[in-house]
């Protein structure tokens, strides 16, 4: 049997100020041949053990071995051994791709000889030999992640490490940047990628799942799905019922975990209970994925009914649309950035904007919310023109945007109190909601700490607490469940249920296809037009067909733009 490339034994490692350790007694191995992939949650430890592969951080016990070098007292060896692709992006962005390639080459000392092939080769493998003279800043999200890629392989490391190589990109990205990597695994090589993203760990050959510094499994990936094979279900209530049915399933101790997944709801069964529970009735047997042998794993989904519903206003039922969108055009000099969009949101309804990187919904997105000024067309949102009245119109809706963006050394009462000034919320009323905020999303106990030193669900919390302490009729999440866990994101996802009956319209970026499955209708937008509306599973019946017939959300998403390409090209 060949040796492993890679070993961590008995290997413990922990932060200062940090509550647990960052890795806990963990023993995992790292096979040639192989692509494993290092699974879980921000905060699980997946930085902490690539960057122990790496001899960059240093065990507190236990030890680490990398293609036969102690990564401890020889880090230098490893070091010239392995590529690296760190979770940030490592490059320079105000060089161009070519001279990253350089700079690469030269830390790495490659010969005149040896470099010219490498990067021949590695152009073309990216597909990046026409942008060789773009400043990497200049590129799109996939297209850095491609020459991240192509800088960690100059040498044709035996052991490639990627942290988190697709964390921002697009689908369309990911599953190149995927097939990519695919191909350069052999019977020599080991391939370590490391994700947040479930379905990713699905494609790889081997799993370490982790969360909390804890390995919870190791082995092939359908070795921990098919232990819930046979308990998972889809149920079709009718559309206008599902968020109700879907909170009695979250409430019923027979049902291990309930998701929206478009018009259907996703169920998995308890080991113990009957598959004929009443609640079940007319449902369908659906196959398991690893999201649902991790939450089961955890125990169990425990979202259960907000308590938010009971701490929001209704909004008053009317056939007008909250937020609408009338030709919203965007032009930075001559560059188009969108292009006569136009949709609406009503109250009480779920509204996805998906596409690629540069695609134009992130600037889409910015001008309903008041932050871009539009070059063309209109933007409402409650009734308020974005462009005459933005004032009021900002003061009607909540903002969760992508990045942390509370003040990290104010505390958690301090952020709230923060914002409830610049929503005009005053004396006892403005205390009010703050601590109604604080007990709804169990904030109280951590008033007082700083917002910076909370864990990536906690922060989430109060992103959402504090865009909600308004009462807004409208809410903007931007990308707002990347990276956390999947019990974290149905909680999150409980509480925007429970906004959606008090009828408050919700406008949702994201990348993560399964929660474009919670939307009720979604936007496509590519190449800075709406290319794309409807449910998502009318999305994915615009796709259906002999070779695909049962697409997915992600499936759904690359067909429509290849169709768009195609039928550009053709015309």
């Amino acid at each position: 049997m060949t040796a492993p490339l890679a070993r961590l034994m008995d290997v413990t490692k922990s932060f200062a100020g940090l509550e647990r350790p960052a890795l806990d007694s963990i023993t995992a191995t790292i096979n040639a041949g192989r692509l494993t992939g290092i699974v879980g949650p921000d905060g699980a430890g997946k930085t902490t053990m690539i960057r122990l592969l790496t001899g960059l951080v240093q065990p507190d016990s236990g030890a680490v071995e990398v293609l036969g070098a102690d990564a401890k007292t020889n880090p230098g060896a490893v070091q010239a051994a392995i590529g690296y692709m760190p979770q940030r992006f490592g490059l320079y962005e105000d060089l161009s791709v070519q001279e990253n390639l350089d700079l690469y080459a030269d830390l790495q000392g490659l010969s005149e000889t040896e470099r010219q092939a490498s990067f021949d080769r590695l152009l073309d493998f990216t597909d990046l030999k026409p942008f060789r003279e773009r400043l990497a800043g200049k590129l799109s999200g996939g297209m850095k992640q491609k020459l991240g890629l192509a800088c960690a392989l100059l040498r044709r490391p035996r052991l490639l490490l990627l942290d988190e190589p697709s964390v921002g990109v697009d689908p369309v990205s990911r599953r190149e940047l995927w097939a990519m990597v695919r191909a350069l695994v052999d019977p020599e090589t080991a391939i370590v990628w490391s994700t947040s993203y479930l379905d990713e760990a699905e494609r790889c050959d081997e799993t370490l799942l982790l969360t909390h510094g804890q390995l919870l499994y190791t082995g092939p990936p359908a070795g921990l799905t098919e232990r819930v094979r046979g308990r998972i279900f889809r149920l079709h209530p009718a559309a206008a019922e599902k968020r109700s049915v879907l909170q009695a399933l979250e409430s019923d101790p027979a049902i291990a975990d309930a998701v929206l997944q478009g018009d259907s709801i996703r169920v998995m069964t308890r080991p113990d209970a009957s598959p004929q529970t009443r609640v079940l009735q007319g449902a369908s047997p659906a196959a398991p994925r690893f999201e649902d042998a991790f939450v089961d794993r955890l125990g169990g989904s425990h979202a259960g009914p907000s308590p938010l519903g009971e701490a929001m206003r209704t909004i008053a039922a009317s056939d007008a649309p909250v937020i609408e969108a009338r030709g919203l055009t965007k032009r930075f000099g001559d560059f188009v950035a969108a292009q006569d969009i136009t949709f609406q949101v009503r109250p009480g309804e779920v509204f996805g904007l998906l596409g690629p990187n540069g695609a134009g919904k992130s600037t889409t997105f910015k001008m309903l919310c008041g932050l871009l000024t539009p070059s063309g067309g209109e933007g409402h949102v409650a009734g308020f023109d974005l462009r005459r009245a933005a004032p009021m119109a900002r003061s009607r809706l909540g903002y969760m945007a992508q990045k942390f963006s509370l003040y990290s050394e104010l505390s958690v009462r301090q952020n709230l109190e923060f914002f409830a000034g610049i929503y005009g919320l005053k004396g006892a009323h403005r205390r009010s909601r703050i601590d109604t905020m604080l007990d709804v999303f169990e904030l109280g106990a951590l008033a007082h700490r700083n917002a910076g030193t909370l864990s990536l669900g906690f922060k989430q919390r109060l992103a959402l607490a504090s865009a909600l302490l308004h009462e807004p009729e409208a809410l903007f999440l931007d990308e707002p469940t990347s990276g956390v866990d999947p019990l974290a994101r149905r909680e999150f996802w409980s509480h925007i249920n429970a906004l959606v009956k008090k009828n408050v319209a919700v406008l949702v970026t994201t990348h993560f296809m399964e929660e474009a499955e919670y939307c009720d209708r979604i936007s496509l937008i590519y190449r800075a037009r709406l290319v794309a509306e409807g449910s998502p599973d009318a999305l994915k019946a615009q796709v259906r067909g002999a070779d695909l017939p049962d697409p997915t959300m992600e499936d759904a998403f690359i067909r429509l733009i290849e169709r768009n390409d195609a039928q550009r090209d053709a015309a």
